[in-house]
């Protein structure tokens, strides 16, 4: 007797059938992780990202630059408005007037008003379509 024919073998119907059950359980899993991922209304949380991207953006050596601020529209994702306002003794914005339902974050920052003049400021970034 060869040993060949004391191999085990799986029919190609049952192994079709178990990467169905795989591949459908992976799909259930991704659909129910991106519905828990997401936010109020179906929409994900875009202004916390955003502004982590505003302030890497505007920021040298960390304190922010204020005049950097109307460059920091770049990066709002596309397809989205965007509005970047610092205050810090004075204020400096860029972009249009956030609605009122618009996705927001506000952060503390510090904030060069001068040569060797550093100040605490308020950034805050809105994202909405």
């Amino acid at each position: 007797m060869s040993r060949s024919s004391a191999r085990a073998a799986t029919e190609p119907l049952a192994a079709l059938v178990a990467v169905f059950a795989v591949t459908a359980g992976l799909a259930l899993y991704a659909g129910t992780l991106d519905d828990t991922l997401a936010g109020v209304g179906g929409e994900r949380d875009l202004a916390g990202p955003t502004a982590d991207a505003v302030e890497r953006r505007v920021t040298s050596g960390g304190v922010v630059d204020p005049e950097r601020v109307p460059d920091a529209l770049a990066a709002v994702p596309s397809g989205y408005e965007g509005n970047v306002t610092l205050r810090a003794e004075r204020q400096w914005s860029a972009g249009p007037t956030p609605p009122a339902t618009a996705d927001t974050d506000n952060r503390t920052v510090s904030v060069a008003l001068g040569p060797a003049t550093v100040r605490r400021g308020r950034l805050r970034v809105a994202v909405w379509r």
